[in-house]
């Protein structure tokens, strides 16, 4: 059962940033999740939400703004005072700190063609590419990515089990596919044909420990969870 970090072990450290990495790492994560935007002057950045008002001291798109701005915005005092100066991380300072749990590097769109280029050349840079796994909610990012670099692995992410489901998996050619925890305990079916085609299925966000054994026994190889400790200890028992 794969541990995956959801934007880092963001339970004790505010997401995607450079503590909640280093906490994830030192909590058990096999997997460390995580997610990219890129500035107006087209630095990836390693942020979740479009705009940077919940995580940040700023405000606006991430996409219009450039790294400059975005470098310089506190990125740790919404989560806590002890985290205040925390800055916003760049994709090169995680891919060099993460050095030993594989990469869930999920692509946040809008994401142009040579956006897209430029996140596979650093992830190419970092030595990483081997341990990394580049996924999206959007199948064209999806797409674009296997037109950029065909040989990197890929995931889809989904909001929900939808008709297209199985035939995006095998079109895309992905490795894993990650839908909601709900769709993992409702629809164990649909969880079966994916195993069958050699396709991980890894839900998210599992927070509940309840639902920890049932996710497992309806065929989930991976949890994503902001829970990184509690699951290394439920695992370990």
């Amino acid at each position: 059962m794969h541990n995956v970090a959801h934007r880092g072990y963001s339970w004790v450290a505010p997401e995607n940033t450079l503590p909640a990495f280093e906490a994830a790492v030192r909590a058990g994560a096999t997997h460390v999740e995580f997610d990219v935007r890129t500035t107006a002057d087209d630095v990836p950045v390693v942020i979740h939400d479009r705009t940077l008002d919940r995580t940040t001291a700023g405000s606006g798109h991430v996409w219009d703004l450039p790294y400059a701005e975005v470098a310089a915005l506190d990125a740790g005092a919404w989560f806590s005072s002890a985290y205040a100066g925390v800055r916003v991380p760049t994709l090169t300072s995680v891919l060099e700190l993460v050095t030993g749990p594989e990469l869930l590097l999920e692509i946040k769109p809008p994401a142009t063609r040579p956006q897209i280029k430029t996140i596979l050349e650093l992830v190419t840079a970092a030595g990483v590419r081997d341990r990394t796994i580049v996924q999206s909610f959007d199948p064209e990012i999806v797409r674009l990515v296997r037109e950029a670099d065909p040989s990197i692995r890929r995931g889809l992410l989904r909001l929900r089990f939808e008709a297209d489901t199985l035939a995006l998996a095998d079109e895309l050619e992905v490795v894993c596919l990650n839908p909601s925890t709900a769709d993992v305990l409702g629809d164990p079916e649909t969880v079966a044909s994916l195993t069958a085609r050699g396709v991980a299925v890894m839900p998210w966000t599992a927070n509940d420990i309840a639902e920890w054994e049932p996710l497992t026994r309806a065929g989930a190889v991976g949890l994503i969870t902001d829970r990184v400790a509690e699951l290394t200890g439920w695992l370990a028992r």
